[in-house]
């Protein structure tokens, strides 16, 4: 079979919910045998994660209580596009700035991940941050974090053990570990 035949062309469009970081739209798709279906999406306008590696091996993480997951997740600097427009790397080198402090001479690309494919158009753009150089922005003013170094090895074996539980986190680590360790 090939993929032509797994395509489910959207038919119908209704919004239900406008927000600043998400909308909520019913699409009315028709299935490949012909059947109409309903499919919540949830719009995103993307994001970046970025693992920032210093000299010596060692990550810069964040700390930072997430609503969602109720709990303070250790994670990679991370944010959202902040318009439809905003190129990746950007983004990337903002967030470092915003979140630990640092701008990145050398900004790789690890790829991407779709978060929840199943329901949202959420992408996030993975990077690999190097050479850095302390180059600090204001913080988002609704956001709370706390800084922690440790050795690559470390958040990997946090991961290992159930520790770093957030799925962007996992994957920057996880890649960049493969391709830059």
């Amino acid at each position: 079979m090939s993929d032509d035949q797994l395509i489910e062309i959207e038919i119908g469009d209704e919004i239900i919910y406008e927000g600043r970081v998400v909308n909520l739209h019913v699409k009315q798709v028709r299935l490949p045998n012909g059947q109409p279906a309903k499919r919540e999406i949830i719009l995103h306008s993307g994001a970046v994660a970025v693992v920032p590696l210093l000299p010596d091996g060692q990550v810069m993480l964040v700390r930072q209580y997430r609503k969602a997951a109720d709990r303070v997740l250790l994670e990679v600097p991370a944010g959202t596009l902040d318009h439809k427009g905003e190129a990746p790397e950007a983004a990337a080198i903002r967030e470092l700035r915003e979140e630990i402090g640092y701008r990145a001479n050398q900004l790789t690309s690890l790829g991407g991940i779709f978060v929840a494919p199943g329901y949202s158009t959420e992408y996030i753009h993975l990077y690999l941050a190097q050479d850095l150089v302390h180059d600090p922005l204001a913080a988002d003013s609704d956001e709370f974090i706390h800084t922690v170094t440790m050795p690559l090895t470390e958040a990997l074996a946090k991961i290992m053990s159930g520790e770093i539980e957030d799925a962007k986190t996992v994957s920057s680590l996880l890649i960049a570990a493969r391709r830059f360790s």
